[in-house]
């Protein structure tokens, strides 16, 4: 398939090699588009050498605009445009399920902002940095993987994580109707529990407790962040894509 030839993206957060970013840039260079892959630690080099000449890995810190703005750099060094972008780059701290690991009266005003910093600012920066050039090109893609955490629900201990996810909705819907006359869609991928392999073993029991039985894998959210990327869905901007199984409908899942 070649629904992506001569289309260049920008995955962050590629630097796992079983994790959704890497999931996501194998898959827009299986489809023809060539990626730059950025990821803190000089390990994207080798992601991007798996994929081969279609890709090109910087090492940069995202939560700074020095990074930010090397990665297009790169793109329009390497390609001379910037058609795609996806912003994957954050974390969560969840180990051991529903404990309250960042419980909110003892959370340090630096643990907050670095986590904030890595889940949001992150999408902030490389949104800003990229919109420029595709307003220039009249054509843009900017996907953001969320979660279902901080859209559909939230998990007790883990206030940044939740409130970081909630800011990237709010953060995508605005940019959406700021550029929407600049031929640039924004919109968020909301996956739930997904097999990575920082998934813990809470995360693996929860997902087999309820609907579908299952984890979802990095290639079924890759697969809806391509169908954001791609051209043909230009009437969807704003939206927020849940990707869970079903996971969060309370009809099919009891709580307590």
């Amino acid at each position: 398939m070649t629904r992506f030839r001569d289309r260049v993206a920008i995955v962050t957060g590629a630097g796992g090699p079983d994790g959704i970013g890497m999931a996501v840039a194998r898959g827009l260079a299986a489809e023809g588009c060539r990626v730059v892959l950025g990821a803190t630690s000089e390990r994207i080099h080798q992601r991007a050498a798996e994929i081969g000449e279609a890709a090109v890995g910087v090492v940069a810190d995202l939560t700074a605009e020095e990074g930010a703005d090397a990665l297009v750099r790169a793109a329009l060094r390497r390609w001379d445009r910037l058609d795609v972008l996806v912003n994957n780059a954050g974390m969560t701290s969840v180990t051991s399920g529903w404990d309250a690991e960042e419980d909110v009266a003892a959370l340090s005003l630096a643990d907050w902002n670095a986590a904030l910093a890595r889940n949001l600012t992150t999408a902030f920066l490389m949104s800003r940095a990229a919109v420029p050039v595709m307003r220039a090109a009249g054509y843009g893609r900017i996907v953001s993987v969320g979660s279902t955490t901080g859209t559909v629900n939230a998990m007790p201990g883990q206030a940044t994580y939740t409130a970081a996810k909630a800011g990237l909705v709010g953060l995508s819907r605005a940019l959406a109707l700021e550029v929407v006359g600049d031929g640039i869609t924004v919109n968020v991928v909301a996956p739930g529990y997904v097999a990575t392999g920082s998934q813990s073993a809470f995360e693996a029991e929860a997902a087999a407790a309820g609907p579908p039985g299952r984890s979802g894998t990095p290639e079924e959210i890759a697969a809806c962040v391509a169908f954001l990327a791609h051209e043909s869905a230009s009437f969807v901007t704003g939206a927020v894509l849940v990707a869970d199984g079903g996971h969060s409908l309370p009809e099919t899942w009891p709580r307590t």
